[in-house]
């Protein structure tokens, strides 16, 4: 199955244990980069959401992010650092200028460390914490399945597209000879009287040959195949289809230079163009 590596997934939730909210977001990259980010008080769970999140990804660009709240305990009262609270309203009296002014407690609430959260209690929120990782992963894998299921339709239809060229320029290819072969005969009628037949064959079928472009329409035909093979199979394909692009894109070029005829070079021309279409499509499947 084609999976996109391209996606986000969020999940929030509520419970005894505080307020949670994990937030994915994967990007493509050739390898499986992972970015975790927690609180400080939670760090210590770090490693095991890296080995969770690793079980469900390959590859991509993964930035996770939890944001955790313990929420206020049961008493419902704010716990205040009153000895915080009472230096800053001290520096804030010592820097008045005009004389004592009153001092907002509001502002002093919102300094940093004055209303003092309860650190949470690793063991007991593990579980629900890694839970809900979970169930984003979940949404999120949803989201780069369906996303591939999108990739796959349009790289087979460029096959099917990329299959009709390759096999109007195999019907061209005997037509573009039988020119080439009409076209030099009669120049060589213009400029040499008497005409060594032998030699002048001789000469066609040489450049008959380095025009021979059967063997790349067969491996272009071939890798064409392959592309559509690995499109049905139920594991990571990202990087052999980007390898079979390269292939592709070299036979492509090979059938430009070679072409000896416009209908050919068009041919090749419509090749690069299809294959580029569907190279940038594979750089977003895992």
């Amino acid at each position: 199955m084609i999976v996109s590596m391209t996606a986000f997934g969020r999940q929030e939730e509520n419970g005894a244990w505080g307020h949670a909210v994990w937030e994915i977001r994967t990007v493509n990259h050739r390898y499986l980069d992972l970015t975790v980010r927690l609180p400080e008080d939670l760090r210590m769970l770090e490693n095991r959401a890296r080995e969770q999140i690793g079980t469900r990804l390959r590859r991509g660009k993964v930035d996770c992010i939890l944001r955790y709240d313990a929420g206020a305990d049961d008493s419902g009262i704010i716990p205040v650092n009153r000895n915080l609270a009472n230096k800053i309203a001290a520096a804030a009296q010592a820097l008045q200028i005009s004389g004592p002014q009153p001092i907002n407690p509001m502002d002093i609430l919102r300094w940093p460390g004055v209303i003092e959260n309860a650190n949470p209690d690793p063991d007991s929120i593990a579980g629900p914490l890694l839970s809900l990782l979970d169930a984003t992963l979940a949404i999120l894998v949803e989201s780069r399945a369906r996303e591939g299921q999108k990739l796959q339709a349009l790289i087979k239809e460029r096959c099917i597209a990329a299959k009709r060229q390759v096999e109007q320029a195999r019907a061209e290819f005997p037509a573009a000879l039988q020119a080439l072969r009409e076209k030099i005969t009669a120049r060589v009628k213009e400029l040499v009287a008497d005409i060594n037949t032998d030699r002048l064959e001789q000469e066609i079928v040489y450049l008959a040959q380095k025009m021979d472009v059967a063997e790349e329409l067969d491996r272009l035909t071939s890798h064409i195949n392959e592309v559509e093979h690995i499109l049905d199979q139920n594991e990571p394909a990202g990087r052999r289809l980007d390898f079979l692009m390269q292939e592709m894109q070299r036979e492509a070029n090979t059938l430009g230079a070679k072409a000896a005829s416009l209908p050919l070079t068009n041919a090749s021309v419509e090749l690069k163009v299809l294959i580029e279409q569907m190279r940038e499509q594979i750089q977003n499947i895992e």
